[in-house]
C-alpha cells in the first residue's frame, strides 16, 4: 500500500515527522511519500507569539508544534507511482475516493484546531473520505486553558488516531470512533485582538494560580464514604440523600482513589496516599468497623515510583492488587501475603505503556484490562499527549496474563468517555463502567456507561448517567466510584490550607 501525505512544505512541523515515522512502522505500508508544496498559508503568526509567551510563563517545550527545517522531510521525498491513499493535512486536495482529509470541527488545518482551543472547546477530529467518516474522536488536554499545552496534546493524539485508522483500513476494520460525536462547527476567526486577549487571560490566570498555590495545596483530593444499605450510585444515578462522610486527613497529605474490599468478614479501604512534601504517592489501607474507619490509613505498599488507583480483588483464595504505576511504564500485579499488607509483585501484565487507572474485569471467559493510554513516542518512552482521552483494551485467558492488545486500539478517543473511574460491575445482565469525565479538565465528573460490546472484534458503550460535584459533594471534581464490604466510596477535590498543615505539624 502506498500512502502519500499532503502537508504544508512552507511550514513543516515536528508532528509531521512523528506522523511519517509512525506511518512507516505500520505493517502493510509499502511506500510512504510526501507532497510538501506550500499550503494555503492560513496559520496566524501571532499564534506563535502566544506559544512563546506560554512556553516562557509555564516552562513548556514546543515539540509537535515546533517548526522544523524542510530537510527533515528528505527521507520521504521520492518519486513514486500514484498512491493508494492520500492523507490530506492541508485541505487542498480535491475530495474523492482514496483521499482522507483531516479536519478539526469540520475545518482543515492546524489553525482550525487552534481556534477550538482558543475558544476553550474540546476539538473534534475526523478523517473524512468522500463525505464518509473513516475515524473520529474528541481530543483531550491535560492542562486546559493553556493553549500550547493543549495544542501539543491534540497533535500527539492526532498521530495516534491517524495511525490507528490506517491499521484498521489495512485490516478491514471500522475506525476508532467512526460513529462518534458530530462536529460542532467553526468558532470564529483567529484575529490579533482575540489572540492578544487570550494572552492577557493566560497571564492573569497564571498569577492567580501561583497565588492560590501559596495558600493552598493543589490539588487536594478527599475520599467520601457511606454505609450501603439501599440503592447504590449506579442505580440512583445521583448523590444519595444521606450524603457522604469524609475520610479525615492531616492536611499534609491527601487520600484518593478509594477501593473497599471485604476479606474474611472484615472491610478494608485501600487508597492512594499522597504526601504533599514528597509529591510521590504510596498505597495505604484502613480497616472499617461498624461506625467507620478504625484510625487513619497506614502504608501497605511503596515503590520507587508513584502509585495510585489500588485496584484490589479476590481470586483463588488470595487478594490481588493492580495499582497504577504509569510512571514506571508498566501495569503490575501484586499479591498480599499478610493482608492488608505484605504485597509482593507476582507479574508484570503490561510493559512499555503509559497506562492510567488499569481496571480488570472478567467477561465471557476472558479477562480484560481497560486503561487510558498516552501516545507512544519513538524518542520519548514517557509518551506524549493527554492521559485521559484514549481507551485501550487488552485481554487474556487468566487474570495473570499473558495479555494481548485489542487489534482496534485505541477503541475510543474522547476525554469525556475514556478514562476508567472504578470497578466495572454486573447489573441486570450488563456490565456497567464508571468513567472519568475529563472533557473540561481532569476528573470533573463521573459518567456511567453500559458496555454493549466487548470482544476481540470491537467495543461499544452507551452512557446511562452522569454524576457531578455539587451541594451533596462540594468541590469541582469527582472521579472515582467503588463499593464493597458494605460501604460505597467516591472521591473529589477539596482545599487544604498550607497554614493548617503547618499548624498541625
Amino acid at each position: 500500500m502506498h500512502v502519500r501525505v499532503r502537508l504544508d512544505g512552507a511550514r513543516p512541523l515536528g508532528w509531521h515527522v512523528k506522523l511519517l515515522r509512525r506511518i512507516g512502522e505500520i505493517p502493510g505500508i509499502g511506500v510512504l511519500s510526501v507532497d510538501d508544496a506550500p499550503g494555503p498559508g492560513t496559520w496566524p503568526h501571532t499564534a506563535d507569539l502566544l506559544f512563546r509567551l506560554e512556553a516562557l510563563v509555564h516552562g513548556l517545550r514546543r515539540v509537535g508544534s515546533e517548526p522544523i527545517p524542510g530537510a527533515e522531510l528528505d527521507p520521504w521525498r521520492r518519486a513514486a507511482p500514484a498512491p493508494d491513499l492520500v492523507l490530506d493535512l492541508c485541505g487542498d486536495v480535491p475530495a474523492g475516493p482514496g483521499i482522507w482529509r483531516l479536519v478539526y470541527d469540520d475545518r482543515p488545518g492546524e489553525d482550525a484546531l487552534l481556534a477550538a482551543l482558543v475558544a476553550d472547546a474540546v476539538p473534534h477530529l475526523a478523517l473524512v473520505e468522500d463525505g464518509a467518516t473513516r475515524a473520529a474522536g474528541r481530543l483531550g488536554a491535560d492542562r486546559p486553558g493553556i493553549v500550547l499545552a493543549s495544542f501539543e496534546d491534540a497533535l500527539a493524539r492526532t498521530v495516534t488516531l491517524i495511525a490507528a485508522a490506517l491499521r484498521n483500513r489495512i485490516a478491514g476494520r471500522t475506525g476508532a470512533g467512526a460513529t462518534g460525536p458530530g462536529s460542532v462547527g467553526h468558532r470564529g476567526g483567529l484575529t490579533v485582538p482575540r489572540l492578544g486577549s487570550r494572552a492577557g487571560r493566560m497571564l492573569a490566570g497564571a498569577l492567580v494560580h501561583r497565588l492560590y498555590r501559596l495558600c493552598y495545596h493543589a490539588p487536594h483530593w478527599r475520599c467520601g464514604w457511606r454505609a450501603l444499605s439501599g440503592p447504590d450510585l449506579i442505580e440512583l444515578k445521583r448523590h444519595p440523600g444521606t450524603g457522604w462522610t469524609v475520610l479525615p486527613d492531616d492536611g499534609r497529605r491527601f487520600y484518593a482513589d478509594p477501593f473497599p474490599i471485604a476479606v474474611a468478614g472484615a472491610t478494608h479501604l485501600f487508597v492512594e496516599d499522597f504526601p504533599h512534601a514528597t509529591g510521590k504517592a504510596i498505597i495505604s489501607a484502613v480497616r472499617f468497623g461498624p461506625n467507620g474507619p478504625d484510625g487513619a490509613p497506614v502504608p501497605v505498599l511503596e515503590e520507587a515510583h508513584h502509585l495510585s488507583y489500588p485496584f484490589v480483588f479476590e481470586r483463588q483464595g488470595c487478594v490481588w492488587m493492580v495499582p497504577e504505576s504509569s510512571a514506571a511504564g508498566t501495569v503490575d500485579l501484586y499479591r498480599a501475603t499478610r493482608f492488608p499488607g505484605g504485597w509482593v509483585k507476582e507479574a508484570t501484565l503490561l510493559s512499555g505503556v503509559v497506562a492510567s487507572d488499569a481496571t480488570l474485569v472478567e467477561h465471557a471467559g476472558r479477562w480484560w484490562i481497560f486503561a487510558a493510554v498516552r501516545d507512544a513516542e519513538i524518542d520519548a518512552p514517557a509518551g506524549s499527549g493527554s492521559f485521559h482521552d484514549a481507551l485501550h483494551l487488552w485481554s487474556a485467558p487468566d487474570f495473570r496474563g499473558p495479555y494481548t492488545p485489542h487489534p482496534a486500539n485505541p477503541v475510543l478517543v474522547d476525554p469525556a468517555l475514556a478514562r476508567p473511574a472504578g470497578r466495572i460491575v454486573a447489573r441486570g445482565g450488563h456490565l456497567i463502567r464508571p468513567i472519568q469525565d475529563c472533557a473540561d479538565g481532569y476528573g470533573r465528573a463521573l459518567t456511567l456507561a453500559r458496555i454493549d460490546r466487548l470482544d476481540s472484534d470491537g467495543f461499544a458503550q452507551t452512557v446511562i448517567g452522569r454524576i457531578a460535584p455539587g451541594p451533596a459533594w462540594p468541590g469541582n471534581r469527582l472521579h472515582t466510584l467503588n463499593a464493597g464490604g458494605g460501604i460505597e466510596c467516591i472521591d473529589g477535590s477539596g482545599r487544604a490550607s498550607r497554614a493548617r498543615a503547618i499548624a498541625g505539624a
